[in-house]
């Protein structure tokens, strides 16, 4: 009996140090994040699953879990590049955001006709094909998605012009057309020090840094608002809770993130 008691006990000890092994483990390290809309589509979906680096650009007032976090600033951070895919904090609403990073400090940042220009140079988009997905609620909050082959019914293919953009030095990556939009023709926006300019991949269905922030967009983002890179989808739920396991789509199993 005494034997069976000290069997339990040891159990219990395991699980209660597992616990707290992963919550110090997410809380220094890396933070979930579910995504919520489809302003990154097709990079990212409504329902995928991540973990976000918080060691990527080292501990700010948000991330830090010391009390020797800065009021300002950051703390053995390293520098962001352009393209990385960063979840951040709002700074006007304080809720968690993610989009890509597009230009950084001191950069002039304008999109003519659909196309994005950083520092005069442009960023070349080349197509490739369309991304369809069927037109149904998608998510906990249940929003039908954008498309642009209009008419779409329940259950029909919604569509949308499909492009690899490659930036200035570089990266390359998907973004997502649905029509013309008072934000593809835009003044220049010059990044100040010390902030960022962010944009979504499905750029006619993202309110990002294009956006006033007297208008509750994001516009510019302090670098102490940084949270962390997102790097790769862990799983994906096309349902309306992660949980519903027979709803995961087996191909954005710890997906790259581009």
């Amino acid at each position: 009996m005494a034997e069976k008691k000290d069997g339990i006990m040891e159990t219990v000890k395991t699980v209660v140090y597992a616990l707290l092994i992963a919550g110090i483990f997410r809380t220094l390290f890396f933070q979930p994040f579910w995504i919520p809309s489809g302003s990154m589509k097709d990079t990212l979906l409504v329902g995928d699953f991540l973990f976000v680096n918080k060691m990527a650009y080292g501990y700010s007032r948000y991330s830090c879990p010391f009390a020797i976090c800065p009021i300002s600033g950051r703390i053995f951070g390293s520098e962001p590049e352009r393209g990385d895919v960063v979840v951040f904090r709002h700074p006007v609403t304080g809720s968690d955001f993610i989009k890509r990073l597009i230009g950084l400090p001191g950069d002039s940042v304008q999109v003519q006709d659909g196309v994005l220009f950083i520092n005069g140079e442009e960023a070349v988009q080349t197509p490739d094909g369309v991304f369809a997905e069927e037109f149904e609620q998608q998510g906990p909050v249940g929003n039908l998605p954008q498309c642009e082959n209009e008419g779409v019914g329940i259950g029909g293919t919604c569509e949308k012009s499909k492009f690899r953009e490659t930036l200035p030095g570089g990266p390359t990556h998907s973004i997502l057309n649905i029509r013309e939009s008072r934000l593809d023709n835009t003044p220049v926006y010059t990044v100040p020090e010390g902030q960022y300019f962010f944009m979504g991949d499905n750029r006619d269905n993202s309110t990002d840094s294009r956006v006033s922030q007297n208008a509750m967009g994001v516009g510019f983002v302090p670098y102490e608002n940084l949270i962390g890179r997102a790097d790769r989808v862990m799983f994906s739920s096309a349902g309306k809770s992660m949980l519903f396991f027979w709803t995961w789509r087996s191909d954005r199993f710890f997906k790259a993130i581009e």
